[in-house]
């Protein structure tokens, strides 16, 4: 049984026929949907290769080699891959300490890790990175592709600091004003077609168009523009890494980072496409599986690691994608521009990509959902500010973990105040004696964030003789809150107060075992299901307290008359 279930794990992360079960019905979307974001990609894989140091033909072989294993072996059924504006980010440092040399070596070992995650199920891992962490991560990406783009669009080098922000204004400092106005008109010319080029049709290829214009215009009229140089005519030759030991090493990082990156982008776009369209759910495990092996290929094939790309996942499902074969049919569509196109798209201005850069980021986090996360809460604006400003400022998957980590402060802050401590009125009649019963209901979460809260509250009585505690509200309890619940046990039962429990639920009773709560009692009968048994015994206790206080303090007085 044991073989057969290995059996079926591992051929659950397989291509199958299922893939295709419904191409008769949708291949015609799915084709058109393919061309249409192979016109999107174009530019932006372009783009993004040149924006990483890794160059443009590197960009457009990852969109092509990964767009094509990913639509393969991934998860989703809409997922588009290829080269995206968060791996630019983590790229660009690399590439600068380490040179464009180890672009494959580490394409290739982030793909085997993110494999590795797949194969182990760790795919779930991406639904516990809370929505604000999400938001602030995208909002600090779109701010550093942004400025990253400054010094081509101002036509100057990029300055010598790995900060996006330093490096743009060092490269600030350097401009030739005769030749950088022709670089700004261009970013301003593709700013203008993809902003406009929505009001004509919603499906209008701006970025594609903008390229086309501005490249036009700066061939006829010769203008001083960089441009894009040779491109391959033809896929280059499958090889494997070249392996420098001395500084293997020092690569393990930087992969792992990658890794980390590739998984979290790539999960967060087959989770939002599957939102999208009616194409059922995505495969979060075989979803890594695929996304390693693009990157793996990708990196045998001399292009940059991979992920999942939700704006071309997103114009995908809009223009009728259904199936897979959508983006099988967008990397043959790049795959024809190499061998029939090179030539032409060597001549695109550098700054017209940067053009194309500035807006898609500006595009990446709309006004509305900043104004949802600030507005949902404070400790929500909290988590996202945060989580932006340190992936501006330091690293990107330092800011998804200290994200994470000021989520779950404040939700735990949350969940302890949920947790209370009241004290209530015993039920029925009034009898004399119920004055010296405390009767305590504990309910919503008692765990280290609330239990001393508890503890002080109930420390503070006085000229009581029966503490009474209702668990039977409780909804979470931990060790801890369950050892603080034995130490205030103890605490009363020295000061000669007996304490009752009431309503330990079966979930917890174990843990009340173990950590000691119920052995803190002074008979085991002193553990209640019932509150009117717990209610009967306490005042029968308390009645027998001051009958007993009551004979001594007439033998004593017999002893002084």
């Amino acid at each position: 049984m044991t073989l057969v279930n290995g059996i079926e794990r591992v051929t659950s992360l397989l291509p199958s026929r299922k893939d295709y079960r419904w191409i008769r019905r949708t291949w015609r979307g799915d084709l058109l949907a393919g061309v249409t974001v192979g016109i999107v990609a174009l530019p932006l894989a372009l783009a993004f290769g040149v924006s990483s140091g890794a160059g443009a033909a590197s960009g457009l072989v990852t969109a092509i080699v990964a767009g094509l294993v990913a639509a393969v072996f991934g998860g989703s059924n809409i997922q588009v891959s290829g080269p995206t504006g968060a791996m630019v980010v983590v790229l660009g440092p690399i590439v600068v300490s380490h040179g464009v040399g180890v672009v494959a070596l580490v394409s290739v070992l982030a793909g085997i890790v993110v494999l590795v995650a797949g194969m182990l199920r760790l795919g779930r891992v991406v639904s516990y990175i809370p929505w604000p962490v999400i938001e602030g991560f995208t909002l600090g990406i779109a701010i550093i592709i942004f400025l990253q783009q400054v010094p081509a669009a101002v036509g100057a080098k990029a300055g010598p600091s790995t900060n996006s922000f330093l490096a743009a204004l060092e490269s600030l400092r350097g401009i030739d004003w005769s030749t950088a106005w022709w670089s700004i008109g261009a970013v301003a010319v593709v700013a203008i077609i993809m902003t406009f080029g929505r009001f004509v049709h919603q499906q209008f290829p701006g970025s594609l168009v903008a390229i086309v214009v501005v490249a036009v215009i700066a061939t006829v009229a010769d203008l001083p523009l960089a441009r894009i140089g040779a491109l391959p005519s033809s896929l280059p030759s499958p090889l494997v890494p070249s392996i420098d030991w001395a500084s293997a090493g020092s690569l393990i990082g930087p992969a792992l980072t990658i890794a980390a990156l590739a998984a979290i982008e790539s999960l967060l776009s087959a989770r939002v496409g599957s939102t999208l369209a009616d194409t059922g759910p995505y495969d979060a495990d075989r979803e890594l599986v695929g996304q390693g092996l693009a990157s793996m290929a990708s990196g045998f094939f001399g292009g940059m690691p991979a992920t999942g790309a939700i704006a071309r996942t997103a114009v995908n499902v809009r223009s009728g994608g259904r199936t897979r074969v959508a983006a099988i049919v967008h990397a043959l569509a790049l795959l024809a521009v190499v061998y029939f196109a090179s030539t032409v798209v060597s001549q695109v201005p550098l700054a017209a990509l940067s053009g194309v850069l500035m807006v898609t980021s500006t595009r990446m986090i709309s006004g509305a959902t900043i104004r949802s996360v600030v507005g949902s809460g404070r400790s929500d604006a909290a988590v996202f500010i945060v989580t932006a400003l340190i992936t501006v400022s330091f690293d990107l998957i330092v800011a998804v973990g200290i994200g994470i980590a000021f989520a779950a402060f404040f939700a735990l802050r949350t969940l302890s105040r949920s947790g209370g401590v009241h004290r209530e009125e015993l039920p029925g009649a009034a009898q004399p004696g119920d004055e010296h019963i405390a009767l305590f209901r504990l309910d919503g979460a008692l765990f280290f964030g609330a239990a001393e809260r508890m503890l002080d509250r109930v420390g503070r009585i006085s000229n009581v003789y029966v503490v009474i505690i209702r668990m039977s509200q409780l909804q979470l309890l931990d060790s801890t809150g369950a050892r603080v619940i034995t130490e205030m046990v103890h605490a009363l039962e020295r000061r000669g107060i007996t304490v009752l429990v009431k309503g330990i639920q079966p979930r917890h009773l174990r843990l009340a075992e173990r950590v000691g709560v119920i052995d803190s009692l002074r008979h085991t009968n002193h553990l209640f299901d019932e509150l009117d048994a717990a209610v009967e015994h306490a005042r029968s206790h308390v009645g027998r307290s001051l009958a007993a206080e009551e004979a001594a303090l007439e033998a004593a007085e017999r002893e002084a008359a």
